[in-house]
């Protein structure tokens, strides 16, 4: 079970964004490579970036704060937000990440993320953003008629390394992962899922250590790192001893 801190850049800077919207927008640090440096330096595996700008323009925005990034630190990096072409996706791993997320492409595409996932094995997760059971896309602005689990669904078989499941409802206000529809979409797919969306305090973490939840890859941890409810060394700890156990 991996805790994967949270550095989403809006402006290039690391910011959370309340609910999605990006009118909503807390700088927590102006400047993203030291801040991916200190999460390793406090004893984290995988970073998670998303380029908050790029989710709504298609394209990549925040490029040079991820360079920075990937230059400042050793441990794996996966990136989201923008990334809708394979010689974008090609690029990307070129330069250093370990993992990309492919969002809105999954929904308008699905041909390309199995393609990319044929073509780059384990370095192809599937984001799968969530405002009701349903699927939004294009940066949380416009929501699907399409469910969370069907769009899963659609790519069992095709070696995507993970799906990143956030619930829009719950992103930003710290009121918890929305653990039983994560649950429900890990139990519906044979590909590794993560939670993310709302992780607020330790009890989440705790959440993490249960069994039927070790199920999943791990969770994802923005805002609640940034303001002190998570304690990074006790909660690190908390799951390497329910590993162990």
């Amino acid at each position: 079970m991996i805790l994967f801190p949270a550095i989403d850049l809006k402006d290039g800077q690391c910011v959370r964004l309340k609910l999605g919207d990006m009118n909503e927008a807390t700088v927590f640090n102006d400047d993203p490579a030291a801040q991916a440096k200190a999460f390793e330096d406090q004893g984290f595996e995988y970073l998670h970036v998303v380029d908050l700008n790029g989710a709504f323009a298609g394209e990549s925005v925040n490029g040079g704060a991820v360079e920075a990034i990937l230059k400042a630190v050793k441990f794996p990096v996966q990136l989201g937000g923008g990334i809708r072409s394979i010689a974008h996706i090609e690029s990307w791993l070129e330069r250093g990440l370990s993992r990309v997320i492919l969002g809105t492409v999954a929904v308008r595409d699905p041909a390309l993320v199995r393609e990319a996932a044929a073509k780059f094995p384990g370095k192809v997760a599937v984001g799968i953003d969530a405002r009701g059971g349903k699927v939004a896309v294009e940066g949380w602005a416009e929501t699907s008629e399409l469910s969370a689990i069907a769009l899963g669904q659609r790519f069992e078989g095709a070696g995507v390394s993970a799906i990143i499941y956030t619930d829009i409802d719950r992103d930003g206000i710290l009121k918890g992962i929305n653990w039983p529809s994560t649950l429900e979409l890990a139990e519906a797919v044979n590909i590794p899922v993560i939670a993310s969306g709302g992780l607020a305090s330790m009890d989440d973490i705790r959440t993490m250590t249960e069994p039927q939840y070790r199920l999943l890859e791990g969770a994802i941890s923005g805002r609640a790192l940034y303001d002190g409810r998570i304690d990074p060394h006790e909660a690190l700890a908390l799951l390497k001893a329910a590993k162990a156990g």
